[in-house]
């Protein structure tokens, strides 16, 4: 199997015209050395795969369905790479400039240590304000800490903030070194599988890195019932598979929405938007609401009726797990 310096994973189905933009813009990256790109299609009938055959130096794997998980097929995909860095995106993830790739592999060179990389996510032109806003003032928190390993052991057992900071990790935007993957490779799970990955790299004593030049276009102006069903998914996910419990009880819920909707008021009036589109405002105040209050349901989640948390849970599949 041919040697490259970088594989770049993206996993597909149905991805829509978005995914033309991220492939030409992945093909179009400006390296020093040779990469592969390897595509994963799970059942695509929107013209996907013509499109991917349609570029001849990408390769196209296609598994059914029902073999797809978030953990595995990765996996699947990493191990018909041969690249010496893995690189893995979303269909959705588009990089900005032709240096994504370049970047993730020049930071995780600075020390044989880095496990993986993570870049940083911009919203579309088209995202709200507020999506837009939240993605600037999440990835503001790692310019302080790009590397990170664990380095307290006493305060990763009594500190979540801690803990979570330490396990933050998005393959919709990451780099994976093969020699470690081949030790770890990702848990076979339907959630979090990138961030249950970074938990067990930083658990091993590897370093995790963040690049904030391999920045990627990536966001999602959600509805509100949406926003609700993905906030209680991840609520309750991450209690059963890291412990987290997201919202603690019902005032520290009320105390978060109050916090986050000052925040937006505060902004929107910095910006004379509360002024010109009070309707924009009052739905990202709702949108807080929804997102607390799944956290508190999902961090409640084993004590609901299951045909309610069916209801409830937009991961059918991580409904079904938990059976």
């Amino acid at each position: 199997m041919t040697q490259f310096k970088a594989s770049v994973i993206i996993p597909t189905k149905n991805p829509g015209a978005v995914f033309k933009a991220v492939l030409n813009s992945v093909l179009s990256q400006s390296t020093p050395w040779p990469f592969e790109i390897v595509v994963i299609d799970s059942g695509s009938t929107d013209g996907t795969l013509e499109f991917v055959r349609s570029k001849p130096p990408v390769k196209l794997i296609e598994i059914l369905p029902s073999d797809f998980g978030h953990g595995k097929s990765r996996n699947y995909a990493i191990e018909q790479s041969s690249g010496e860095f893995v690189a893995v995106i979303t269909h959705d993830a588009q990089p900005v400039k032709d240096n994504w790739l370049k970047s993730l592999v020049e930071t995780a060179e600075q020390d044989e240590r880095i496990a993986g990389v993570f870049g940083r996510h911009v919203a579309y032109d088209h995202a709200s304000i507020f999506t837009k806003r939240e993605l600037e003032l999440h990835f503001s928190g790692f310019r302080d800490a790009p590397l990170v390993f664990l380095e307290d052991s006493a305060r990763y057992e009594a500190d979540l903030g801690y803990k979570q900071f330490l396990h933050f990790f998005s393959d919709n935007n990451a780099l994976l070194r093969r020699s470690v993957w081949e030790k770890i490779p990702y848990p076979d799970v339907d959630f979090a599988e990138d961030q249950s990955w970074a938990k067990s790299i930083i658990e091993a004593g590897f370093l995790k890195a963040y690049s904030e030049e391999a920045v990627v276009y990536h966001s999602h102006d959600y509805g509100l019932f949406e926003r609700f069903q993905r906030s209680f998914d991840e609520s309750y996910a991450f209690k059963r598979f890291f412990g987290y419990i997201l919202s603690p009880g019902l005032k520290p819920m009320v105390e978060s929405f109050m916090a986050l909707s000052r925040r937006d008021i505060s902004y929107s009036r910095s910006i004379g938007l509360l002024r010109r589109k009070p309707f924009v405002v009052a739905f990202a105040v709702l949108d807080n609401f929804m997102r607390v209050f799944g956290h508190y349901l999902g961090a409640r989640g084993e004590r609901i009726p299951s045909y309610v948390r069916s209801k409830i849970s937009r991961d059918k599949k991580l409904f079904a797990q938990s059976q």
